[in-house]
């Protein structure tokens, strides 16, 4: 992978989120724009019964809508933070097959060590289990590089 296009992609997404969530976080802190008068009662500035809308189902409203913006704001935080991340997550996931089949074949070459002093001393039963043990281990550090490979 190019880390050049990877930069470019991220630099483009980054930007292009930048400029949504300010065009709505702008959009939020705009006051509502006020109704004109009806020509009807052009003349009088409230009107019993009339439904205008008091200080505080004004203060709901305003907080109901920066409540849904910000939710906005961080769904669109968590995908790009998704979307981020995906890459790395491959890359780590190849990076911890390796090193836990490094440790397997680590294990396998402590237990051939094993066999084999084992077997200068003639202890039949050692080496049969060290044999058994160092083939398991060693099946474990190819088939986790043969996936990391595969990924």
């Amino acid at each position: 992978m190019n880390p050049q296009r990877v930069g470019r992609a991220l630099g483009i997404g980054l930007r292009v989120a930048s400029r949504i969530v300010g065009a709505r976080v702008a959009a939020a802190n705009r006051p509502a724009q006020p109704q004109p008068a009806s020509p009807r009662y052009a003349g009088s500035a409230s009107i019993p019964g009339s439904a205008q809308p008091s200080q505080t189902q004004q203060a709901a409203q305003t907080a109901a809508r920066i409540g849904r913006n910000a939710a906005q704001v961080s769904s669109a935080a968590a995908r790009g933070a998704g979307g981020f991340l995906k890459p790395f997550k491959r890359v780590g996931g190849i990076l911890w097959l390796e090193v836990t089949g490094t440790f397997f074949f680590l294990f396998a070459l402590v237990f051939a060590v094993y066999g084999w002093q084992s077997w200068k001393t003639h202890t039949i039963k050692s080496v049969e289990l060290s044999v058994v043990v160092m083939a398991f281990f060693l099946y474990l550090g190819i088939s986790s590089f043969y996936r990391a490979g595969r990924r």
